[in-house]
């Protein structure tokens, strides 16, 4: 596989994948993964829940930091990207990224899948992740198969 440009929309997603992903007993490069960030960046997840209730959450960049290291401290985490489509116009991009993740073990089978919503400005050169917006798969909401090819 071809490394990742390094000028392309895509690719601080792609570093995000990697920085997040790794055994429990693996400290995550927090600081290069503030980095990818614009300031007042968000992440945002919202899920309907078995009952009906939504669960939605909305973090910055270090809140969610704080949340990942206990759960992954707790077991491994790994997150790859399955499909991409990427959407620019001048500075602002727009990149949907399908991911799949896996909890315990690496090679195991994926514990979910999902979207990576992912708005991105570029400045100076250089493509910063605006926020994020992810929806994990679930009954009544699979992945569209247009978000399943390469």
């Amino acid at each position: 596989m071809r490394a990742p440009d390094r000028t392309a929309p895509e690719w601080p997603v792609l570093r995000l994948y990697e920085l997040i992903s790794g055994p429990s007993d693996s400290e995550r490069p927090w600081d290069e993964f503030f980095s990818l960030f614009l300031p007042g960046a968000r992440i945002r997840m919202e899920i309907r829940k078995e009952d009906g209730s939504v669960r939605a959450c909305d973090w910055s960049p270090e809140e969610f930091a704080r949340e990942a290291a206990e759960h992954y401290s707790r077991a491994g985490f790994w997150e790859r990207e399955v499909a991409r489509r990427t959407d620019t116009f001048g500075n602002i991009a727009h990149v949907f990224s399908t991911y799949e993740s896996r909890v315990g073990d690496e090679k195991g089978p994926p514990s979910a899948r999902g979207i990576n919503s992912v708005q991105l400005l570029k400045r100076d050169g250089r493509w910063s992740i605006a926020g994020i917006v992810f929806h994990i798969e679930q009954p009544g909401t699979p992945i569209p198969g247009e978000y399943l090819k390469r």
